[in-house]
């Protein structure tokens, strides 16, 4: 009995060794430990940024917000460390005055052929820069109170933010399960980041949700981002770096992107406003470097604009699967394909090249009757090798003959936009200088009568067709061709299969 007891003893005293040597250190580094308040009133910064070089210093750890309001300007993220805001805890971003203001942007390496916005880095609410393995997670939320829209060049020596996270050539990054409401012009700014998770984020912002920029290996999953005066998310490849980068690698799964009014996803009035929202998921805009295999899949468009996939800068853009996408209440074509040659780049940088994209599975319903789906290259540089399969579109309609006339502008050199095209003479698809065009079960109908044809194909060469559905008015042709070479219709209900070798204008 007495050999128990002691081996008992000797048991308790080794458990209480362990327990105390493992507790020795910090697990975590406590943002107040190191002078924060949590109060909303006293600038938090240094406190912040203590405790994150305390657990960079230790070899790496987790900065811990607990629950309270930490005011900010500028924090600055170290490799090897985490941040970590728990329930009940925000991070909000400091309104600029006198003594309270944000890092000064830096040098940019390249100011010239990027918007103002995508140049700058350091000011910001959080900015990591040539960092590794890194993170910001937890149920918390951050709140951008002080970070604005928009900022001139005047007004950014001032010592305004308009980011709430921004990092440059990083690597190894986790970002989830927090909530970032009234981000700014970005909520995330993410140029030249590689192996990036982005998890179960909400975003409920009066800008952009998620840009990410020349990046590779980087995976988007399960995000809700409401962002009514921008897009929600949106992959770019810009000359910010000073040399066009590709982005590479990239999955956007199981995402929900709308415009309702700022502030009603959060507090769940879901409240639709009027004017025009956009809030929708896009590649593009800023194209300097290639875009290499990305799929999005499994995602959600509501009260916001369309599907966009656009290059104009110079980028080839190949390689891309879009699937399992269902729109509702959508104010702009629900899917927006452009080449263009708007050559925002260095004297005599390539011309854009679009190829390769396959887009399937895809319902859309309560859409503008002003555009149709809009796919568009430019003359001698034609969109290659696509392929749209299983899509079912329900417009609202109301198109008139005249506006069956309209002629669709060219706009080469413009900026990527369908409203740009304005009304389209067709309500179902417009496409325009394609080669090689696959279409198979696609189904377009009208909600209110509409006296244009529902596809228009001008200049196309090579475009196979089966499996197509189209409501349409009595005396209204379903199909006009224009300047088209090797079309095939076949099994498409009440129109006859039809072969045409080359065709200059014909109308069915």
């Amino acid at each position: 009995m007495a050999t128990f007891s002691r081996n008992v003893t000797i048991l308790a005293f080794l458990l209480l060794s362990f327990s105390m040597s493992a507790f020795s250190k910090p697990i975590f580094y406590d943002v107040k430990d190191y002078g924060a308040k949590g109060d909303g009133k006293k600038l938090d910064t240094k406190a912040i940024d203590k405790a994150i070089s305390a657990a960079n210093a230790a070899g790496g750890g987790t900065v811990f917000f607990p629950a309270g309001n930490y005011l900010s300007v500028t924090i600055h993220l170290k490799s090897n460390v985490g941040l970590y805001i728990d329930h009940g805890a925000t991070i909000i971003a400091a309104t600029t005055g006198t003594g309270v203001q944000y890092d000064l942007p830096e040098k940019s390496e390249n100011s010239i052929y990027q918007d103002y916005g995508h140049s700058y880095f350091h000011n910001s609410l959080i900015v990591g820069e040539n960092l590794h393995d890194i993170s910001i997670t937890g149920p918390g939320r951050i709140w951008g109170e002080g970070l604005l829209r928009a900022v001139s060049k005047t007004g950014q020596v001032d010592g305004f933010g308009n980011k709430t996270i921004a990092l440059k050539l990083c690597r190894n990054v986790i970002l989830k399960d927090f909530t970032i409401f009234h981000g700014g012009w970005f909520c995330f700014l993410l140029t030249g980041v590689d192996n990036m998770t982005m998890d179960n984020l909400k975003m409920d912002t009066n800008r952009d949700g998620i840009d990410l920029i020349s990046s590779k290996n980087v995976h988007i999953t399960n995000c809700t981002i409401n962002s009514p005066r921008d897009d929600g998310i949106v992959l770019k490849s810009d000359f910010s770096l000073n040399y066009p980068r590709a982005l590479q690698n990239v999955t956007i799964s199981n995402c929900s992107v709308s415009g309702y009014k700022e502030g009603t996803l959060l507090d769940g009035t879901y409240i639709r406003e009027d004017k025009a929202t956009t809030g929708r998921i896009k590649i593009g805009t800023e194209t300097n470097g290639d875009f290499k295999n990305i799929t999005i899949t499994n995602c959600i468009l509501d009260h916001c604009w369309g599907l966009a996939l656009e290059t104009v800068d110079g980028a080839k853009l190949e390689d891309i699967t879009i699937s399992n996408i269902t729109m509702r209440d959508i104010s702009s074509a629900p899917i927006f394909i452009r080449l263009g040659a708007r050559q925002r780049a260095p004297k005599d940088f390539p011309y854009s090249q679009l190829h390769r994209v396959m887009i399937s599975n895809i319902v859309a319903y309560d859409v503008t009757g002003d555009q149709a789906a809009i796919i568009s290259g430019i003359p001698d540089h034609d969109i290659e090798d696509l392929t749209l399969s299983n899509i079912n579109i329900y417009f609202k309609g109301g198109g008139t003959k005249e506006q069956a006339a309209n002629v669709v502008p060219p706009l080469i050199d413009s900026y990527p936009e369908p409203k740009r095209f304005g009304i389209t003479p067709s309500y179902g698809f417009f496409i325009r200088n394609v080669k090689d065009l696959k279409m198979s079960d696609v189904y377009v109908h009208f909600s209110k009568d509409d006296l244009r044809p529902a596809f228009i194909l001008d200049h196309v060469q090579g475009a196979d067709l089966q499996h197509i559905r189209a409501q349409k008015m009595p005396g209204v042709s379903t199909f006009v061709l224009k300047d088209v070479k090797d079309f095939s219709l076949i099994n498409s209900g009440s129109q006859p299969d039809t072969k045409l070798v080359d065709v200059s204008y014909k109308e069915f």
